[in-house]
């Protein structure tokens, strides 16, 4: 037995042990043991070795002999019985897919698969958030269903594959709101190569499967499904469903599986089972299907039967016939299909007998070139005008025949053939379904339109009401995208969508009454109703009225009164219906192009692009203030910007920002210029590179949002961009006015502007209409001068309103630059002239401080000019300081002569006072005024400067006491006469 030397690992190590501790034990059966290989040694061989089921419990077990080749394997049906190492074919009852595995009972989540839940980014305060501890992949029966919270959650299988080999499912995964990923991973949990095709999952329509497949590797394969949700603005999101997964490349199955209940093969060798047909069942692993009990019933695939309920109005429904050649039509009623209640016992109600009505105003569609309006027969337009082609629904006695309507279940194929929907006289309504999970669809088929007005080719309107006790919800589709969706029970409304685009689509109401897949039905009653339904610029439609046309020019060779359509940006003028061309500066707005007044106006700051079909600014501004025009060229700004804010966090902590892509001016009117893409849809789709795709994944405004998650934290490879949306479809205008057409700035949510240049308010809006914006979002960019700034600028939201909206529905953007600031002009700068140096002076200019103003004219060059040295000025000031002093020289000498003759009478008096004579009278004691002296004085010595001020200071002091000596004397003299 040298064969069984080279035999290594613990299955020969078991088999050893119980060969000699069951020495005293009985001889070992076959229910004593089982069959396993040994694991693959380098050469491909293994062993196969028999393990007692209680290693104490016999002796004796067989030898270990030589095995099956590693790489072989079993057909599909069959299964390796270990004890002859041969195929055999699986009994009925139970299938095996050879060297797979297969995956489709969902009741529990089966052995192997683990659901792991995480949430890896920290809280706004770093602590760690354990709220998705609940969250999980959940068993619903035929599928999987994963979460619909914002947590990670990941599927994980591990599996072993002696060669390459491949996986499958199949799923649906109708919201982008969810991230969906698929990948594979080592034994060492490195993740494989994968191309981005097979790593990110395709997005798929409401109520459609679609399958994907993998290709494995030989060795241990980690399979990985990992849903995250992108709970931000509070919408629930649908949950992404998987079934049917299948795995191809294990070296062999020992065994084969039962049919699960409800399920059959009746036929050995079976690699599937099929389901029981209705009102049968099944047991775990049967052959066949059992027929259920008189009174009972059950729908496909069903383990059991249930007792019928009986008959109630809810279990029948109405239909018209189609028109007789009478105009008259039928009203039937039919029972619910599957039908599963009871007419014949107490409680339940009969079927309605067959009623019938008049019907001839929408038997027919009226014939080319005529109209009419229901009431009356169809009616040939007159001269000079044309039918108003379009689909208009308001009778709904019959289904019209571009209309088809149908039923789409996840997991019950019996829904296929039944009406979704079902005529009801003044409206449609959704049916009653096979169960309360169905898509009950109703389409209008593709239309082709007709270019009317600018960038709007044509609108559909229609009026509706959902009646609803669960969480049912209806979608308005167009060709395969959702555009909008109601949840839960509405009034009745009218929702309006434009089409932008000239292509042929399809609409298409899809109504759910609840995405949980229920056994008992309890929402049979909820149903959604459409009561008219409009649709403009169809070529192939059908006409009401008739409209003013346009005529064939004169001067043309088929002039006459054939209608002819105008050319962009022209109006069908009233006196001549011929086509006009609109004035500059205005643009076509609505559907009605008759008449100069459709032809509206561009707002304030704006102009209107050469096809007459949106305003725009050209980047440029004039205001004129106090005599003064201010001119303004915000070029600069023109090339979209950025703006994110945030950190914000949802309930659960998901970390998540607001992105804003900005364009002031546009393209020149081409198109608006900001552009949000949701990449998550990018990638799903990347083998879609259809315009419509690429249309439909990204949006085009003045002002877009997206919610950006980052990467970090997540696991994510790229940061996700999802819940795009145009805030700014239309350019109202730009003005410094705080109001313009309704919308108000608010400038108080800014910092005040102190300086003298006002700021310019450009106003958008956006005319979608939102649950919480009836009547559309608006959006206001701040133009502000700061010459701190660069030329492109810093934009920046609130602080009040850090979302950049404090209603929701207006936002509110300031943009604060240097290129935002005026033109310069002359009034800008001031004049400084040098001194004059050398004969030469120079002239400088320079800016006033602040500087607000950019570009515009420039600064003077510094100039020189010849120059005197001795300025005028300096002349006249140094010639009237010589007339001074002349003068006063001349002033001088002459007080200094006149002092002279006072002293020399003084001298005089003086001299007569000491030689003691009489005081002579005082017309006779001095020299008469002007009286020349008759002698000359002469000084011994000549006195000083100082002698003179002295004697100037004491000669009137020794007069009077002379003078005073001199009259007491005499007065004494004449007392003694």
């Amino acid at each position: 037995m040298t064969g069984c030397c080279a035999l290594k690992g613990p299955l020969v190590f078991q088999w050893l042990v119980a060969a000699v501790i069951g020495v005293n034990h009985h001889f070992c059966t076959e229910t004593n043991y089982y069959y396993q290989y040994t694991e693959c040694d380098s050469t491909g061989s293994r062993w196969r070795v028999a393990i007692p089921i209680n290693p104490s419990s016999c002796s004796n077990l067989p030898p270990p002999i030589r095995g099956t080749d590693c790489s072989f394997s079993c057909p599909a049906g069959k299964f390796l019985e270990m004890t002859t190492q041969q195929c055999t074919p699986c009994v009925a009852g139970s299938y095996s897919l050879g060297s797979g595995l297969r995956f489709d009972q969902w009741d529990a989540i089966p052995a192997g698969f683990t659901s792991l839940a995480s949430f890896l980014d920290p809280g706004p305060n770093g602590e760690d958030i354990l709220a998705c501890n609940s969250s999980s992949w959940t068993p619903q029966g035929v599928y999987l269903e994963s979460n619909r919270d914002e947590c990670t959650v990941s599927l994980v299988y591990a599996v072993h594959l002696e060669k390459q080999g491949s996986v499958s499912f199949t799923y649906q995964y109708p919201d982008n709101n969810i991230f969906f990923e698929f990948y594979v991973q080592n034994e060492q949990c490195q993740e494989m190569a994968q191309a981005d095709d097979q790593k990110w999952i395709k997005v798929t329509n409401n109520g459609q499967w679609d399958s994907h497949t993998v290709n494995l590797k030989s060795g241990t394969n980690i399979l990985y499904w990992r849903t995250t949700g992108i709970l931000v603005g509070g919408k629930v999101v649908k949950p992404v469903l998987l079934k049917n997964i299948q795995i191809e490349g294990v070296a062999y199955t020992s065994e084969c599986f039962p049919c699960r209940p409800g399920w059959f093969s009746s036929a050995p060798g079976s690699s599937s089972c099929q389901p029981c047909a209705s009102n049968t069942f099944s047991i775990k692993g049967a052959s066949s299907c059992t027929t259920c009990p008189e009174h009972y019933y059950s729908h496909e695939g069903w383990a059991e039967c249930k007792v019928r309920p009986p008959c109630s109005e809810k279990d029948y429904f109405q239909i018209h016939t189609a028109c007789d050649s009478e105009g008259k039509t039928q009203v039937l009623y039919r029972w619910v299909e599957p039908k599963i209640c009871v007419e014949n016992i107490t409680g339940a109600v009969e079927l309605p007998v067959t009623g019938q009505r008049d019907n001839d105003s929408t038997c027919l569609p009226c014939p080319p070139g005529t109209h009419s309006n229901g009431t009356y027969v169809c009616t040939k337009c007159p001269a000079g005008t044309e039918p108003v082609l379009g689909y208009e629904y308001k009778w709904w006695n019959v289904l019209p025949s571009n209309m088809k309507t149908s039923c789409f279940n996840v997991g019950n194929s019996k829904c296929d053939d039944m009406n979704g929907w079902e005529v009801a006289g003044d409206h449609i309504r959704s049916g009653a379904g096979s169960s309360d999970n169905d898509y009950l669809i109703l389409s209008l088929v593709p239309a082709s339109l007709s270019g009317m007005t600018g960038s709007e080719f044509g609108s559909i309107t229609f009026v509706f009401e959902t009646i609803c006790t669960g969480d049912c919800e209806l979608y308005f589709m167009m060709s395969t995208t959702v555009v909008e969706s109601w949840e839960g029970s509405k009034g009745k409304q009218s929702y309006s969508h434009s089409m932008t685009r000239n292509d042929s689509v399809s609409y298409t109401w899809a109504f759910q009454k609840t995405n949980h897949a229920l056994d008992v039905r309890h929402y049979v009653s909820d149903m959604v109703k459409l009561y008219s339904i409009s649709v403009t610029n169809v070529l192939d439609g059908v006409a009401s009225s008739c409209r003013a046309c346009a005529l064939v020019p004169q001067n043309s060779q088929q002039a006459g009164s054939s209608c002819v359509p105008c050319p962009a940006g022209f109006y069908i003028d009233r006196d001549t219906n011929r086509c006009q061309e609109c004035p500059p500066n205005t643009h076509l707005a609505g559907r009605h192009t008759y008449g100069q007044d459709a032809c509206v106006a561009c707002g304030p700051g704006s102009i209107s692009n050469k096809e007459h079909s949106r305003c725009y600014s050209d980047c440029s501004f004039s205001h004129t203030e106090n005599n003064r025009t201010l001119t303004f060229d915000l070029s600069s700004l023109s090339t979209p910007a950025s703006l994110t804010i945030g950190p914000s966090f949802t309930s659960k902590g998901t970390k998540y920002f607001h992105l804003f892509n900005i364009s002031l001016c546009g393209h020149e009117g081409a198109t608006r210029g900001a552009v949000c893409t949701d990449n998550v849809t990018d990638v799903s789709s990347k083998d879609d590179q259809s315009d419509l795709a690429q249309f439909v994944n990204s949006v085009d405004s003045f002002i877009c949002q997206s919610t950006i998650i980052p990467k970090y934290g997540r696991g994510f490879r790229m940061a996700i961009s999802s819940q795009s949306i145009s805030l700014a479809d239309a350019f109202i205008g730009a003005t410094v006015d705080s109001v313009l057409d309704g919308v108000n700035a608010k400038l108080e949510l800014f910092p005040e502007n102190v300086k003298d240049v006002p700021d310019i308010n450009f106003f958008y809006r956006s005319m979608q209409a939102t649950a919480s914006c009836d009547q559309g979002r608006s959006s206001v960019i701040t133009v502000r001068c700061n010459p701190k700034k660069s030329e492109r600028g810093e934009l920046s939201v609130p602080s009040s309103c850090p979302a950049g909206t404090c209603d929701g529905c207006t936002f509110h953007f300031l943009w604060e630059s240097a290129s935002a600031c005026p033109h310069c002009a002359e009034d800008d700068y001031h004049r400084i002239d040098g001194a004059c140096k050398g004969g030469v002076q120079e002239t400088l200019f320079l800016w006033n401080e602040p500087k607000l103003c950019t570009k515009g004219v420039s600064l003077p060059p510094r100039s020189s000019s010849p120059c005197e040295v001795i300025a005028l000025w300096l002349k006249v000031g140094v010639g009237g300081g010589a007339f001074v002093a002349v003068l006063l020289i001349s002033l001088t000498c002459f007080f200094w002569k006149k002092n002279k003759r006072l002293e020399y009478k003084y001298s005089r008096l003086v001299m007569s006072a000491n030689k003691e004579c009489d005081l002579p009278a005082a017309d006779s004691c001095a020299l008469a005024e002007g009286e020349e002296p008759d002698d000359d004085v002469v000084y011994t010595q000549k006195p000083s400067l100082l002698g003179k001020l002295r004697a100037i200071a004491n000669k009137f002091g020794t007069t009077n006491v002379n003078l005073m000596v001199s009259l007491q004397e005499k007065t004494g003299d004449h007392q003694n006469r």
